[in-house]
């Protein structure tokens, strides 16, 4: 560490969330926790996969929404 630089962080760590591992496949591990609960709660491993399906899915509705009115 170089001179004058202290070892303290400005904001403090929190605790990690509790966190069960799933031998379940990605799409077995999300859908047994609950689809919401992995991908906002990050409550098992695959919390990113989860997160993902979840911006596709936010993703096709917005555009979906957005093309209706050029269809008409």
């Amino acid at each position: 560490m170089p001179k004058g630089v202290s070892s303290t962080e400005r904001i403090p760590r929190r605790p990690p969330p509790d966190f069960l591992e799933s031998d379940a496949s990605v799409m077995g591990g999300v859908i047994e926790d609950g689809f919401f609960s992995v991908a906002l709660d990050d409550v098992n491993q695959y919390g990113p996969h989860a997160m993902i399906m979840l911006l596709f899915a936010v993703a096709s509705v917005t555009a979906i929404l957005l093309l209706i009115p050029s269809l008409f």
